[in-house]
């Protein structure tokens, strides 16, 4: 029997599933609230399948693609409250189910902002470059956790979620 993979890099859903994904924010519906790799825009969150081996929202029967949208509707209003609260300027909320490279069942979670450059307020996060997405300042810690905290409380406001 193989060992399961320990790295919530390489394995967010199995790791979340197993209590050890330190970006894991909250349980919801049919998925994990999970707070991004890279904060270069505070807020950024992904939503993971709680399904391994589910790779498209249309591998879930009709009933759990309800229960990830639903969820992605609900992590979305948490990260618009809590952002316009915290970071201000907040302009408007995108989601995105694209995967292109990641073989799992997830979804981008990107607040914007006023204060972004103006080249890159009309397109998708993506044409932001690359030294944006890796440079270790913007990898989350102590500085997001009034973001990462009002995320959270919003959560459990929306859902009635007990955090302990």
């Amino acid at each position: 029997m193989t060992e399961p993979d320990t790295d919530f890099r390489r394995d967010p859903v199995g790791t979340a599933l197993r209590g050890t994904n330190p970006t894991v924010l909250r349980r919801l519906p049919g998925s994990f609230a999970a707070f991004g790799f890279s904060q270069f825009l505070p807020g950024y969150c992904v939503l993971l399948t709680d399904r391994p081996g589910i790779g498209a929202l249309a591998d879930l029967d009709r009933t759990e693609r309800m229960a990830f949208l639903t969820s992605m509707d609900l992590l979305a209003t948490a990260i618009e409250t809590a952002c316009r609260a915290v970071v201000g300027n907040f302009r408007r909320m995108n989601l995105e189910i694209l995967g292109n490279t990641d073989e799992f069942l997830h979804a981008h979670l990107w607040p914007r902002y006023h204060w972004e450059p103006a080249e890159y307020q009309p397109g998708p996060v993506w044409f932001y470059p690359p030294d944006r997405w890796s440079a270790p300042e913007q990898l989350p810690g102590p500085e997001h956790d009034r973001v990462r905290e009002a995320i959270c409380t919003e959560l459990d406001r929306l859902t009635d979620l007990d955090p302990r």
